[in-house]
Protein backbone atom coordinates (compact mmCIF):
# COMPACT_ATOMS: atom_id res chain seq x y z
CA UNK A 1 0.00 0.00 0.00
CA UNK A 2 1.49 3.07 -1.13
CA UNK A 3 1.63 6.13 1.41
CA UNK A 4 -1.53 7.38 2.12
CA UNK A 5 -1.77 11.43 3.27
CA UNK A 6 -3.10 11.68 6.41
CA UNK A 7 -5.97 14.50 7.59
CA UNK A 8 -3.42 15.19 10.25
CA UNK A 9 -0.53 16.63 8.79
CA UNK A 10 -1.63 20.48 8.47
CA UNK A 11 -2.04 20.10 11.81
CA UNK A 12 1.27 18.42 12.55
CA UNK A 13 3.02 21.09 10.18
CA UNK A 14 1.72 24.08 12.24
CA UNK A 15 3.10 22.37 15.77
CA UNK A 16 6.19 21.81 14.36
CA UNK A 17 6.74 25.88 13.19
CA UNK A 18 5.18 26.81 16.62
CA UNK A 19 7.03 24.58 19.20
CA UNK A 20 10.54 22.49 19.77
CA UNK A 21 9.30 19.77 20.29
CA UNK A 22 6.04 17.64 19.19
CA UNK A 23 4.90 14.52 20.68
CA UNK A 24 2.40 12.34 18.68
CA UNK A 25 0.25 9.43 20.22
CA UNK A 26 -2.04 7.01 19.23
CA UNK A 27 -2.78 3.22 19.29
CA UNK A 28 -0.28 0.62 18.34
CA UNK A 29 0.36 0.63 14.24
CA UNK A 30 -1.67 3.62 13.54
CA UNK A 31 0.95 4.99 11.18
CA UNK A 32 2.32 6.85 13.80
CA UNK A 33 6.03 6.65 12.62
CA UNK A 34 5.33 6.45 9.15
CA UNK A 35 4.06 9.82 9.45
CA UNK A 36 6.63 11.33 11.00
CA UNK A 37 9.94 9.95 9.18
CA UNK A 38 7.41 10.93 5.98
CA UNK A 39 6.88 14.76 7.24
CA UNK A 40 10.45 15.11 8.49
CA UNK A 41 12.81 13.05 6.34
CA UNK A 42 15.52 14.65 7.70
CA UNK A 43 15.24 13.84 11.47
CA UNK A 44 17.64 11.73 12.79
CA UNK A 45 15.64 7.87 13.40
CA UNK A 46 16.14 6.56 17.30
CA UNK A 47 14.02 3.50 18.14
CA UNK A 48 13.34 3.22 21.73
CA UNK A 49 11.59 -0.22 21.54
CA UNK A 50 15.43 -1.92 21.23
CA UNK A 51 16.34 -3.09 24.54
CA UNK A 52 20.18 -2.23 23.53
CA UNK A 53 18.85 1.63 22.98
CA UNK A 54 16.98 1.55 26.35
CA UNK A 55 20.08 0.31 28.83
CA UNK A 56 22.06 2.89 26.98
CA UNK A 57 19.87 5.39 27.29
CA UNK A 58 19.39 4.66 31.23
CA UNK A 59 23.56 3.76 30.94
CA UNK A 60 24.04 7.34 29.97
CA UNK A 61 21.24 9.98 28.81
CA UNK A 62 23.66 12.75 28.41
CA UNK A 63 25.71 11.03 26.37
CA UNK A 64 23.42 9.65 23.82
CA UNK A 65 21.81 13.26 23.42
CA UNK A 66 25.15 14.86 23.24
CA UNK A 67 25.78 12.38 19.87
CA UNK A 68 22.45 13.22 18.25
CA UNK A 69 22.38 16.86 16.41
CA UNK A 70 18.56 17.70 15.73
CA UNK A 71 15.70 17.49 14.47
CA UNK A 72 15.53 13.70 16.13
CA UNK A 73 12.64 11.33 16.12
CA UNK A 74 12.58 9.18 19.22
CA UNK A 75 10.04 6.31 18.75
CA UNK A 76 7.89 5.41 21.57
CA UNK A 77 9.67 7.25 24.07
CA UNK A 78 7.19 5.76 26.81
CA UNK A 79 10.14 3.59 27.08
CA UNK A 80 12.10 5.98 28.67
CA UNK A 81 10.30 8.82 29.54
CA UNK A 82 13.41 9.48 31.57
CA UNK A 83 14.56 11.18 28.45
CA UNK A 84 12.72 14.15 29.12
CA UNK A 85 14.24 16.52 31.27
CA UNK A 86 17.44 15.99 29.21
CA UNK A 87 15.94 16.99 26.00
CA UNK A 88 14.21 20.20 28.03
CA UNK A 89 17.43 21.36 28.68
CA UNK A 90 18.92 21.18 24.85
CA UNK A 91 15.60 23.02 24.45
CA UNK A 92 16.28 25.40 26.79
CA UNK A 93 19.97 26.29 24.98
CA UNK A 94 17.54 27.41 21.99
CA UNK A 95 14.46 28.12 23.20
CA UNK A 96 13.07 29.68 20.03
CA UNK A 97 14.31 27.11 17.44
CA UNK A 98 11.20 25.06 16.41
CA UNK A 99 10.86 21.44 14.76
CA UNK A 100 13.83 19.85 16.63
CA UNK A 101 12.63 16.87 18.52
CA UNK A 102 9.66 14.59 17.98
CA UNK A 103 8.78 12.05 19.60
CA UNK A 104 5.82 8.93 19.55
CA UNK A 105 4.37 6.93 21.81
CA UNK A 106 1.83 4.19 21.99
CA UNK A 107 0.16 4.98 25.65
CA UNK A 108 -0.80 8.13 26.38
CA UNK A 109 -1.77 8.70 29.76
CA UNK A 110 1.62 7.15 30.79
CA UNK A 111 3.97 8.86 28.20
CA UNK A 112 2.15 12.00 29.36
CA UNK A 113 3.00 12.06 32.86
CA UNK A 114 6.55 13.31 31.53
CA UNK A 115 5.60 16.02 29.73
CA UNK A 116 3.71 18.34 31.87
CA UNK A 117 6.82 18.47 34.23
CA UNK A 118 9.93 18.69 31.47
CA UNK A 119 8.02 19.76 28.97
CA UNK A 120 5.44 22.25 29.41
CA UNK A 121 5.29 25.23 26.86
CA UNK A 122 8.06 23.29 24.65
CA UNK A 123 5.67 20.44 23.25
CA UNK A 124 3.07 20.27 21.23
CA UNK A 125 0.70 17.27 22.04
CA UNK A 126 -1.14 15.56 19.03
CA UNK A 127 -2.82 12.28 18.55
CA UNK A 128 -3.24 10.17 15.12
CA UNK A 129 -5.77 7.55 15.19
CA UNK A 130 -6.10 4.77 11.97
CA UNK A 131 -7.29 5.75 8.97
CA UNK A 132 -10.63 7.75 8.57
CA UNK A 133 -13.00 7.23 5.43
CA UNK A 134 -11.65 10.71 4.28
CA UNK A 135 -8.49 9.39 4.17
CA UNK A 136 -8.84 6.54 2.23
CA UNK A 137 -11.49 4.79 0.74
CA UNK A 138 -10.55 1.46 1.75
CA UNK A 139 -11.54 1.93 5.53
CA UNK A 140 -14.55 0.22 5.80
CA UNK A 141 -16.48 -1.11 9.13
CA UNK A 142 -15.27 -4.59 8.41
CA UNK A 143 -11.56 -3.92 8.05
CA UNK A 144 -11.51 -0.56 9.97
CA UNK A 145 -8.88 1.87 9.47
CA UNK A 146 -4.98 0.35 10.37
CA UNK A 147 -2.42 0.15 7.87
CA UNK A 148 -1.31 -3.05 7.44
CA UNK A 149 -4.67 -4.40 7.27
CA UNK A 150 -5.97 -1.88 4.73
CA UNK A 151 -2.61 -2.94 2.75
CA UNK A 152 -3.49 -6.88 3.08
CA UNK A 153 -7.16 -7.22 3.95
CA UNK A 154 -7.10 -11.41 3.33
CA UNK A 155 -4.38 -11.62 5.74
CA UNK A 156 -7.27 -9.52 8.51
CA UNK A 157 -7.58 -12.38 10.99
CA UNK A 158 -3.79 -13.45 11.19
CA UNK A 159 -2.80 -9.25 11.86
CA UNK A 160 -6.01 -8.64 14.52
CA UNK A 161 -4.77 -12.02 16.28
CA UNK A 162 -0.65 -10.65 16.36
CA UNK A 163 -2.19 -7.38 17.36
CA UNK A 164 -4.10 -8.23 20.24
CA UNK A 165 -1.44 -10.36 21.51
CA UNK A 166 1.42 -8.09 21.48
CA UNK A 167 -1.17 -5.05 22.88
CA UNK A 168 -1.68 -7.32 25.56
CA UNK A 169 1.94 -8.23 26.25
CA UNK A 170 3.42 -5.03 25.29
CA UNK A 171 1.13 -1.80 25.99
CA UNK A 172 -1.14 -3.30 29.28
CA UNK A 173 1.76 -5.08 30.71
CA UNK A 174 3.52 -1.96 30.61
CA UNK A 175 0.25 0.44 32.19
CA UNK A 176 -0.58 -2.09 34.85
CA UNK A 177 0.59 -5.43 36.59
CA UNK A 178 -2.09 -7.68 35.30
CA UNK A 179 -1.58 -11.06 36.45
CA UNK A 180 -4.37 -13.21 34.43
CA UNK A 181 -4.33 -11.79 30.95
CA UNK A 182 -6.69 -14.18 29.77
CA UNK A 183 -9.36 -12.43 32.07
CA UNK A 184 -8.64 -9.44 30.31
CA UNK A 185 -8.77 -10.64 26.71
CA UNK A 186 -11.88 -11.89 28.08
CA UNK A 187 -12.97 -8.72 28.70
CA UNK A 188 -12.30 -7.46 25.56
CA UNK A 189 -14.64 -9.70 24.29
CA UNK A 190 -17.39 -9.02 26.57
CA UNK A 191 -16.85 -5.10 24.99
CA UNK A 192 -17.31 -5.86 21.73
CA UNK A 193 -20.40 -7.88 22.60
CA UNK A 194 -21.59 -5.18 24.20
CA UNK A 195 -20.11 -2.19 21.59
CA UNK A 196 -22.34 0.77 21.23
CA UNK A 197 -24.40 0.01 24.20
CA UNK A 198 -24.30 1.93 27.81
CA UNK A 199 -21.19 1.18 29.86
CA UNK A 200 -22.60 -1.34 32.59
CA UNK A 201 -19.70 -1.89 34.67
CA UNK A 202 -21.24 -4.80 37.09
CA UNK A 203 -22.80 -6.61 34.15
CA UNK A 204 -18.70 -6.96 32.92
CA UNK A 205 -17.67 -7.79 36.31
CA UNK A 206 -19.75 -10.56 37.20
CA UNK A 207 -18.82 -13.58 34.39
CA UNK A 208 -15.20 -12.12 34.89
CA UNK A 209 -15.34 -13.21 38.71
CA UNK A 210 -13.87 -9.49 39.36
CA UNK A 211 -14.73 -6.56 41.15
CA UNK A 212 -16.46 -3.47 39.34
CA UNK A 213 -13.17 -0.88 40.44
CA UNK A 214 -11.06 -3.84 38.85
CA UNK A 215 -12.86 -3.32 35.39
CA UNK A 216 -13.11 0.17 35.88
CA UNK A 217 -8.98 -0.20 35.94
CA UNK A 218 -8.52 -2.14 32.96
CA UNK A 219 -11.88 0.21 30.60
CA UNK A 220 -9.12 3.04 31.80
CA UNK A 221 -6.39 1.16 30.16
CA UNK A 222 -8.26 0.61 27.00
CA UNK A 223 -9.02 4.38 27.03
CA UNK A 224 -5.76 5.76 27.38
CA UNK A 225 -4.66 3.32 24.86
CA UNK A 226 -6.67 4.39 22.11
CA UNK A 227 -9.08 1.15 21.73
CA UNK A 228 -12.80 2.03 23.30
CA UNK A 229 -14.40 5.54 23.24
CA UNK A 230 -16.34 6.40 25.95
CA UNK A 231 -19.12 8.45 24.83
CA UNK A 232 -20.57 10.25 27.87
CA UNK A 233 -24.49 11.87 27.69
CA UNK A 234 -25.22 15.27 27.05
CA UNK A 235 -25.41 16.86 30.93
CA UNK A 236 -27.81 20.13 29.47
CA UNK A 237 -30.77 21.00 31.32
CA UNK A 238 -33.53 20.26 29.17
CA UNK A 239 -36.44 19.47 32.46
CA UNK A 240 -35.85 15.99 31.85
CA UNK A 241 -34.20 13.45 33.87
CA UNK A 242 -31.96 11.95 32.06
CA UNK A 243 -29.38 9.24 31.69
CA UNK A 244 -25.68 9.62 32.61
CA UNK A 245 -24.43 6.39 31.55
CA UNK A 246 -21.62 6.80 28.94
CA UNK A 247 -21.76 4.69 25.81
CA UNK A 248 -18.89 2.20 25.05
CA UNK A 249 -17.62 1.89 21.29
CA UNK A 250 -14.52 0.57 20.13
CA UNK A 251 -11.75 2.64 18.32
CA UNK A 252 -11.48 0.35 15.20
CA UNK A 253 -14.48 -1.49 13.69
CA UNK A 254 -12.33 -3.98 12.03
CA UNK A 255 -11.03 -5.20 15.30
CA UNK A 256 -14.45 -5.22 17.22
CA UNK A 257 -15.92 -6.97 13.97
CA UNK A 258 -12.61 -9.17 14.41
CA UNK A 259 -13.37 -9.93 17.97
CA UNK A 260 -17.16 -11.13 17.08
CA UNK A 261 -15.91 -13.38 14.26
CA UNK A 262 -17.45 -11.57 11.79
CA UNK A 263 -15.22 -12.43 9.01
CA UNK A 264 -16.65 -11.22 5.82
CA UNK A 265 -18.84 -8.58 4.92
CA UNK A 266 -21.58 -11.34 4.43
CA UNK A 267 -21.71 -11.90 7.75
CA UNK A 268 -21.31 -8.46 8.42
CA UNK A 269 -24.57 -7.89 6.39
CA UNK A 270 -26.58 -10.55 8.14
CA UNK A 271 -25.03 -9.80 11.71
CA UNK A 272 -27.72 -8.90 14.59
CA UNK A 273 -24.32 -6.37 15.15
CA UNK A 274 -24.48 -4.55 12.20
CA UNK A 275 -26.22 -1.21 13.68
CA UNK A 276 -23.73 -1.21 16.65
CA UNK A 277 -20.86 -1.35 14.49
CA UNK A 278 -22.35 1.25 12.19
CA UNK A 279 -23.18 3.67 14.98
CA UNK A 280 -19.65 2.84 16.19
CA UNK A 281 -17.69 3.80 12.78
CA UNK A 282 -19.41 6.69 12.89
CA UNK A 283 -18.89 8.03 16.30
CA UNK A 284 -14.86 7.15 15.49
CA UNK A 285 -15.21 9.73 12.44
CA UNK A 286 -16.17 12.38 14.21
CA UNK A 287 -13.95 11.79 16.51
CA UNK A 288 -11.14 11.43 13.92
CA UNK A 289 -12.01 14.48 11.98
CA UNK A 290 -11.79 16.32 15.74
CA UNK A 291 -8.01 15.17 16.67
CA UNK A 292 -6.82 15.46 13.27
CA UNK A 293 -8.03 19.31 13.66
CA UNK A 294 -5.64 19.12 16.53
CA UNK A 295 -8.72 19.19 17.94
CA UNK A 296 -9.69 17.78 21.76
CA UNK A 297 -12.25 15.08 21.64
CA UNK A 298 -15.73 16.45 22.48
CA UNK A 299 -18.80 13.59 21.41
CA UNK A 300 -21.98 13.27 23.52
CA UNK A 301 -25.16 10.94 23.60
CA UNK A 302 -28.33 11.54 24.55
CA UNK A 303 -30.87 9.63 26.36
CA UNK A 304 -33.56 10.74 28.76
CA UNK A 305 -35.71 8.25 31.04
CA UNK A 306 -38.78 8.73 28.76
CA UNK A 307 -37.38 7.19 25.95
CA UNK A 308 -36.09 9.97 23.34
CA UNK A 309 -32.39 8.89 22.31
CA UNK A 310 -30.25 10.83 20.12
CA UNK A 311 -26.91 8.57 18.83
CA UNK A 312 -24.25 11.73 18.91
CA UNK A 313 -24.29 15.85 19.62
CA UNK A 314 -21.06 17.44 18.72
CA UNK A 315 -20.14 21.10 18.37
CA UNK A 316 -20.23 21.77 14.59
CA UNK A 317 -17.56 24.20 14.22
CA UNK A 318 -19.45 27.45 14.15
CA UNK A 319 -20.81 27.69 17.49
CA UNK A 320 -23.60 25.00 17.34
CA UNK A 321 -24.51 21.56 17.60
CA UNK A 322 -24.87 18.84 15.42
CA UNK A 323 -26.88 16.07 15.94
CA UNK A 324 -26.68 13.42 14.30
CA UNK A 325 -29.25 10.17 14.17
CA UNK A 326 -27.50 6.53 12.69
CA UNK A 327 -29.07 4.56 10.76
CA UNK A 328 -27.74 0.85 9.05
CA UNK A 329 -29.94 1.02 6.54
CA UNK A 330 -29.92 2.35 3.34
CA UNK A 331 -33.31 3.38 2.79
CA UNK A 332 -34.37 6.53 5.21
CA UNK A 333 -38.00 7.47 5.99
CA UNK A 334 -39.38 10.93 7.81
CA UNK A 335 -40.20 9.21 10.39
CA UNK A 336 -36.12 8.41 11.55
CA UNK A 337 -36.15 12.34 12.10
CA UNK A 338 -38.62 12.34 14.96
CA UNK A 339 -36.13 11.85 17.84
CA UNK A 340 -33.97 14.91 16.35
CA UNK A 341 -36.63 17.17 16.17
CA UNK A 342 -37.96 16.10 19.36
CA UNK A 343 -34.61 17.20 20.86
CA UNK A 344 -34.54 20.36 18.78
CA UNK A 345 -37.54 21.52 20.46
CA UNK A 346 -36.43 20.84 23.51
CA UNK A 347 -33.38 22.75 23.30
CA UNK A 348 -35.22 25.31 21.84
CA UNK A 349 -33.92 28.45 19.93
CA UNK A 350 -31.04 28.98 22.77
CA UNK A 351 -28.14 26.71 20.35
CA UNK A 352 -28.25 26.26 16.48
CA UNK A 353 -28.29 23.25 15.50
CA UNK A 354 -27.67 21.16 12.62
CA UNK A 355 -29.75 17.81 12.36
CA UNK A 356 -28.24 15.02 10.23
CA UNK A 357 -29.34 11.31 9.78
CA UNK A 358 -26.25 9.18 8.69
CA UNK A 359 -27.03 5.95 6.63
CA UNK A 360 -25.46 3.50 4.81
CA UNK A 361 -24.51 4.00 1.50
CA UNK A 362 -26.56 2.51 -1.96
CA UNK A 363 -25.40 2.70 -5.30
CA UNK A 364 -28.56 2.70 -6.85
CA UNK A 365 -30.23 5.11 -4.33
CA UNK A 366 -30.57 8.77 -5.77
CA UNK A 367 -29.44 11.55 -3.63
CA UNK A 368 -31.17 12.45 -0.30
CA UNK A 369 -31.03 15.40 1.35
CA UNK A 370 -33.98 17.42 3.00
CA UNK A 371 -35.87 14.48 5.73
CA UNK A 372 -37.93 16.73 6.94
CA UNK A 373 -38.03 20.42 7.79
CA UNK A 374 -34.43 21.36 9.02
CA UNK A 375 -33.65 17.23 9.16
CA UNK A 376 -31.05 16.09 6.24
CA UNK A 377 -30.01 12.72 4.83
CA UNK A 378 -26.37 11.96 4.35
CA UNK A 379 -24.92 8.33 3.65
CA UNK A 380 -21.61 8.06 5.11
CA UNK A 381 -19.50 9.20 2.92
CA UNK A 382 -21.40 12.52 2.42
CA UNK A 383 -21.20 12.54 6.33
CA UNK A 384 -17.62 12.32 6.76
CA UNK A 385 -17.07 14.94 3.71
CA UNK A 386 -19.02 17.53 5.20
CA UNK A 387 -16.91 16.66 9.00
CA UNK A 388 -14.09 18.23 7.13
CA UNK A 389 -15.00 21.09 5.62
CA UNK A 390 -11.22 22.44 4.81
CA UNK A 391 -8.96 19.89 2.80
CA UNK A 392 -5.79 21.78 3.85
CA UNK A 393 -3.92 18.71 5.48
CA UNK A 394 -4.41 16.80 2.50
CA UNK A 395 -3.46 19.49 0.59
CA UNK A 396 -0.30 19.98 2.68
CA UNK A 397 0.45 16.45 2.68
CA UNK A 398 0.57 16.26 -1.02
CA UNK A 399 2.78 19.46 -1.89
Amino acid sequence: MRFVARMLEYALAKASQSFPAVVLTGPRRAGKTTLLRRLFPKARYVSLEDSDMQARVRADPRALIGELRPPVLFDEIQNVPELFPYIRSQIDKRPRKTGQWFFTGSQEVPLMRGVPESMAGRAAVLQLLPFSVAETDRATILHGGYPEVLARPNQRELWFSSYLQTYLERDVRGIANIRDLGLFRRLLSLLAARHGQLLNRTDLAAPLGVSVPTVNAWLHILEITGQIILVPPYFENFGKRLLKTPKVYWSDSGLACYLLGIRSQAELNRSPFLGALFEGFVAAEIVKSQINRGDRKEIYHFRDQQGLEVDFLFPDGRGGLWMAECKAAKTVFPSMAGPLLSLHRAIGGSVSARMTIVHRESPSASEVRALAPGVEALDLRRFVSALHPSRRARTAGSS
